[in-house]
């Protein structure tokens, strides 16, 4: 479990910030599942999911600056995640998986010219003796404003994308697993972003994601 339990230079667990947001919200959890559950809420909400801010770099993934900053993509919250877990003793790692994904804004979809997201990112955490996966990504005012289920995390089974939205159309579908890591493979992540996102790496996203979203659903 070693290696799931070390600091790297984005899963920051020994960061005097990071320390203090796990130890805060983990205070008087009953135990180890109880603690990562805690941490996985405040994540979840307390960290606005905004794609925006997708940036496949070291400085940019780093877990202080997700914490700073209040916002974040699927990779950047699950490495926070990570480092709140591992602060605390508790081994956790990051996993990647390529996945179709049917919530996203119109000014997004002309940008990125495809609905397929590769390496979207979730935390694997271990607890009560194995591995259970925990997707903090999407904020619950967000699922609420998209008409989606948020997940919920019990630290016993595992925590993915579902399916299909409330209404009943299709929302996410996982199509291809790239494994689960004890650090960020940033390099494998470029390689395939400028392979697939060419406009994505060459521009500026700008723009205010929530802003968009409130425009897209608001007579929903």
């Amino acid at each position: 479990m070693d290696p799931y339990l070390r600091p790297t230079p984005t899963i920051e667990s020994e960061h005097p910030e990071i320390v203090a947001f796990a130890r805060r919200h983990a205070e008087s959890a009953s135990d180890e599942r109880e603690a990562a559950v805690r941490l996985y809420y405040a994540v979840r909400d307390g960290i606005r999911y905004d794609p925006y801010t997708a940036q496949a770099t070291e400085e940019g993934l780093r877990a202080s600056a997700t914490l700073d900053s209040g916002r974040g993509w699927c990779v950047s919250k699950a490495i926070l995640l990570a480092a709140g877990c591992r602060s605390l003793g508790i081994p956790a790692r990051l996993g990647f998986a390529d996945v179709r994904n049917h919530l996203s804004t119109a000014r997004m979809r002309a940008h990125m010219q495809t609905d397929l997201f590769y390496w979207h990112g979730y935390t694997s955490i271990h607890l009560e003796g194995r591995f259970v996966k925990a997707t903090p990504a999407f904020n619950v005012e967000l699922c609420e404003k998209f008409r989606l289920r948020p997940l919920e995390f019990d630290g016993r089974e595992d925590s993915i994308y579902h399916p299909f939205d409330l209404e009943g159309n299709r929302h996410m579908e996982y199509v291809n697993e790239r494994g689960e890591f004890a650090d960020v493979p940033i390099d494998a992540i470029l390689e395939t972003f400028h392979e697939y996102y060419p406009g994505h790496m060459q521009k500026d996203w700008g723009g205010d994601f929530e802003r968009e979203v409130d425009a897209e659903t608001g007579d929903r």
